[in-house]
């Protein structure tokens, strides 16, 4: 067979990517139909700039999702096809059988992998990754930081040392420490797990008991719902066989992949101070509001009113930082990758893909190009993204 012409191989990817194009189409059309009833995402509809930047991020969600469905593959990301090392895109592929995608439709890596099925694959591990730890990193700083910013003293001056302590080593460097292998040995990553894991639980705890301890019955029913599932993933993402933490043996259900628990801790970890910052500085803001005060001549709790009186009040700025801390997490993980450091050495990530692409970039392109553009156009699309949630935010 002939190797694919340009518009053959834009054809084909876009072939593949059919259930992303309907889950993009099906998501817009709800939304523009419902935003009036959809408050501030609703809004984001009337922002050019925020519907592009949610159209990027949605494309690769909608890729991540698919993409561990094994739905748009066309190869095992991690096989290795005799003949087809550094071949460019659109190659065909040698030796295909029955039921076989017969094209390399961005060629091939230098192992011989198939580099579109590591470009998608990729994106679940970014997606998965960098949008749940960045809200980790939250759950530990608005725990801490509202406390903080409401009661201030020592407890404020104590916390905010710890803060800057932690924010007074370089990014890098810090994550350099944290995922070498002397460090991963031990066992500090499962220790800081315990620590950090534990914020989520503590938050929801406080988050329902103070909407519903008027109400003992249904108090005890969601707390039971949200806390119950919560402790066991708690307790089975510490838990990691072979190592220092381990306690429950042959009944642990979940296992994450070697580095990925390390990535993830330190993503929080760095985060989480620069989070507690920013709500701890909205929090000394929004404590002398006249509804605050009102809250408290009600004579409400202190964590009543710091959950549900200045929290939903710093939303705005909450979430657009949200928003731009992704993309800051995605480039993190992109360095991370790009160095080697955290994930398995043959990991599809789009940092390790750069990586592997860029031993040979004066002579060939197509390795390094497709991944780097993936992750350009990821953190592009969230800070469009951020700008609109911004630009609605100060009209809402």
């Amino acid at each position: 067979m002939e190797p694919l012409s340009w518009g053959a191989i834009f054809a084909g990817m876009f072939t593949q990517l059919i259930p992303v194009w309907v889950a993009l189409i099906a998501t817009f059309t709800l939304s523009i139909v419902y935003k009036r009833r959809l408050g501030l995402y609703g809004k984001l509809f009337d922002s050019t700039i925020g519907m592009i930047g949610f159209a990027l991020v949605m494309f690769w969600v909608f890729v991540a999702i698919f993409g561990a469905m094994d739905l748009i593959l066309t190869h095992d990301p991690l096989s290795q096809v005799s003949g087809m090392k550094n071949k460019g895109p659109g190659t065909p592929l040698r030796g295909a059988e029955e039921g076989d995608y017969a094209y390399y439709l961005l060629g091939g890596d230098n192992l011989a992998r198939d580099i579109f099925s590591r470009v998608m694959s990729g994106a679940t591990i970014v997606i998965l990754i960098a949008p749940l730890a960045t809200l980790f990193a939250y759950m530990v700083g608005i725990t801490l930081g509202l406390p903080a910013g409401y009661y201030g003293g020592r407890f404020d001056t104590l916390l905010s040392f710890v803060a800057n302590l932690v924010l007074a080593f370089p990014v890098i460097l810090l994550f350099y420490l944290l995922v070498t292998p002397e460090i991963v040995n031990t066992g500090l990553p499962q220790y800081m797990a315990i620590v950090l894991f534990f914020f989520p639980l503590v938050f929801f705890a406080i988050l329902i008991h103070t909407r519903l301890k008027q109400q003992p019955q249904k108090n005890v029913i969601w707390l039971c719902a949200f806390l119950i599932p919560l402790t066991i993933m708690y307790i089975v993402t510490i838990n990691a066989p072979g190592t220092k933490i381990d306690v429950l043996g042959p009944v642990d259900f979940f296992d994450p992949a070697a580095g990925i628990l390390v990535v993830f801790v330190s993503v929080v970890f760095v985060n989480s101070p620069t989070v507690f910052r920013i709500v701890r500085g909205l929090t000394l803001d929004i404590k002398q509001r006249d509804y605050v005060l009102a809250a408290q001549t009600r004579g409400e709790g202190a964590w009543y009113i710091m959950l549900w009186e200045i929290l939903p009040n710093a939303r705005g700025p909450l979430i657009v930082d949200f928003c731009l801390r992704i993309g800051y997490t995605t480039i993190l993980l992109g360095t991370l990758g790009f160095f080697g450091l955290g994930l398995p050495p043959e990991s599809p990530d789009w940092g390790s893909t750069i990586n592997e692409g860029r031993k040979l970039l004066s002579i060939y392109l197509h390795p390094a190009l497709p991944p780097a553009l993936a992750l350009l156009s990821l953190v592009l699309g969230l800070n469009l993204l951020a700008d609109g949630l911004r630009e609605e935010s100060l009209r809402d």
